[in-house]
Order: C-alpha cells, then structure tokens, then sequence
C-alpha cells in the first residue's frame, strides 16, 4: 500500500469499476431519452383548428391533405401527395386505402362535402367524386385509383360562406 492512499489496489479496482458501471447506466439513460424523444423542429400535432370568417379567403397552404392509395400502382399515394405539397397544400399522411376500396380515379371522403378547404381540393383532382363519409383523419382525405394521372391546375384559393374551423397544417 502507498503512502499516499489509504485503500488498498482491490478496494480502488471496484470503486474504478463502480465509477464505470454508473457512467454505462448514465450514458444508457441519456441514449434511450435522446432516442424515444421527438425529432427538433418536427412538431407532434397533426394538425390545428383555425378559425375562419365568412368571407375569408381559404389558400392551399391552410390546407391539410392525406392521401390514399386504392390501385395497384406502387407509389401512387406518394406522388400525388408531393403533387399537393408542390402545390402549396399541407402534408398529411399517406398510406394504403382499406381493403376491398374500390376507387377507379379519384374521391374525397368527408363528412362536410360543401367544406370550402374540401372544394379547394377537389378543384385540383378533375372530375374525382366527394364522397359523404365519416373519416379519422384531420385534414382533407383523398383517396386515389389506378387510373388517377396527376393533379390539375385548380382553384388558387376558396372563399368561406360562413365562419367555419379548418384543420391547417402545423406551424413548424
């Protein structure tokens, strides 16, 4: 034993390996938190009401819209979704439609088919069908078939006829 320590080198041996166990469980905790905790900048909320006046005008990037794919066409969900961002629209989700969908070209599913943020949509998709139908989705659903090409050029804005909420993007 050294003169300057008064523990003895088996005694220092588990108080170094204690020192690094609790750095390993500090830098474990550290990891996991850094891990499970939300992207910076990317917001958790899917979308936020906004209230909008009668008379107001209603822009693309109000807008929040989810597209489905109900084709064969891998991808198709996902073009036309960057088709909407391109054109000013929020993005939502994109996915698969539920089995057994059957859409030849185009159709919004929503419960407010006169929505004047669903007829900005709609102005953008041709002759696609506003179907009345109860959705989970915030936002705008679009769900899209094998034989949807693109988007067309549509309206540049809606106005609302009557003080209404809309589900707009987050603000980043």
């Amino acid at each position: 034993m050294s003169p300057d320590s008064d523990l003895s080198p088996r005694s220092r041996s588990a108080l170094t390996l204690g020192v690094l166990v609790l750095l390993l469980v500090g830098g474990a905790v550290w990891g996991w938190t850094a891990l499970t905790s939300p992207l910076p900048g990317i917001s958790e909320e899917v979308c936020v009401e906004t209230e909008i006046a009668a008379g107001s005008k209603i822009y693309p990037d109000q807008v929040l819209v989810n597209v489905l794919n109900a084709g064969n066409r891998n991808g198709l969900a996902g073009r036309t979704m960057q088709e909407f961002i391109d054109a000013g629209f929020g993005e939502g989700t994109r996915d698969n439609a539920p089995r057994g969908t059957d859409v030849i070209r185009a159709q919004i599913w929503t419960s407010t088919p006169q929505h004047p943020a669903v007829r900005l949509v709609r102005s953008r998709l041709g002759d696609a069908k506003v179907i009345k139908r109860r959705t989970t989705q915030p936002g705008v659903l679009v769900v899209v078939g094998d034989k949807f090409d693109k988007l067309v050029p549509g309206r540049k804005t809606t106005v609302a006829a009557r003080d209404i909420t809309i589900c707009s993007p987050p603000v980043v």
